[in-house]
């Protein structure tokens, strides 16, 4: 099950979306959330159901559920994880495209003089019934997902109107910067963060390749890229990963992209050469196991459901 609309079209679960909770919710409150759904989903509750039944609540358990409440109710994985929501909601405001929704109970909320409270009430009733029938179950995260989007541009929006005002009010403070300069910083998270987000990607995807899974980080890289578009160190990280799966094209691409962002990316060189010089079916890492190298921030720039609903018009 995977909802392919999107703004971005991501490779990202909407966490919130799948345990049926808004975007501000405590980690009580997500635990709690979390109980109510495995205890519906668990074998044990479904007497009578189908074995068909069955095993799409495990596989909704397991692969939608656990990994939503991991992050949430985790502190420092909750806190990146909000830290990239609050970059996304100020991409999809700085595109100046309007959503196009396909949700009623979206479209709604975007037109609501009531945000925050149209959003909670929307989220809570859809939420009652949200793992009642399992056949619904991918319109229903589509639905929250969709309000998700709608809550966090239309926050992002209002935040931006009072910036833009506090800067007006303050033109002639004397800072010495222009307005168009100060929109820009007030857009633009402190470069600390941008980094930490990007540390945070990068070590899930040694986390995962040092346990053999390179599919899901190679993915955790994909991700990293469409925030960190210019990062040559996961160019090169994923250039690696590419030549590791025997993907020698998508290797070739990547390596390229890292030398074209930074040309001393010896990484990227060495797997460029490789893969010039061999059939594409190279297996080892140029530089020995991705999780042994040290991160340096000099060089910082798998899901069911997109993080959100809805496409640009």
């Amino acid at each position: 099950m995977r909802l392919d609309q999107g703004l971005f079209k991501l490779d990202f679960n909407d966490h919130y979306a799948v345990l049926g909770v808004p975007l501000d919710a405590d980690s009580k409150v997500v635990r709690k959330r979390y109980l109510q759904i495995a205890r519906k989903l668990h074998p044990d509750s479904m007497a009578g159901s189908s074995p068909g039944e069955i095993q799409k609540a495990s596989e909704a358990l397991s692969k939608l559920v656990n990994p939503a409440y991991e992050t949430l109710s985790q502190e420092k994985a909750s806190t990146e994880y909000q830290l990239v929501l609050k970059l996304r909601g100020q991409t999809l405001h700085q595109s100046n495209s309007i959503p196009e929704l396909d949700y009623a109970t979206a479209q709604q909320l975007m037109k609501t003089a009531h945000l925050e409270g149209d959003y909670r009430k929307a989220v809570r009733s859809l939420a009652q019934d949200q793992y009642e029938n399992l056949g619904k179950l991918e319109a229903i995260i589509g639905q929250l997902s969709e309000l998700n989007l709608v809550y966090l541009y239309r926050t992002c929006q209002s935040d931006s109107n009072n910036t833009t005002g506090r800067q007006t009010a303050t033109s002639s403070g004397g800072s010495g910067r222009t307005p168009e300069r100060r929109s820009e910083e007030a857009a633009s998270p402190p470069r600390r963060v941008r980094e930490t987000i990007l540390d945070s990607y990068i070590k899930r995807a040694q986390d995962f390749e040092l346990s053999k899974d390179s599919g899901r980080a190679i993915l955790e890289l994909r991700e990293a890229l469409k925030t960190y578009p210019n990062s040559a160190e996961c160019h090169s990280y994923l250039a690696d990963l590419y030549l590791k799966s025997g993907q020698s094209t998508m290797a070739k691409i990547h390596a390229k992209r890292a030398l074209d962002i930074n040309p001393n990316d010896e990484q990227a060189k060495v797997i460029q050469a490789r893969v010039m010089t061999s059939s594409g079916n190279g297996s080892k890492s140029a530089n020995g196991p991705r999780g042994s190298k040290k991160t340096s921030s000099s060089n910082k720039g798998g899901g069911f459901f997109g993080l959100f609903g809805g496409k640009n018009k």
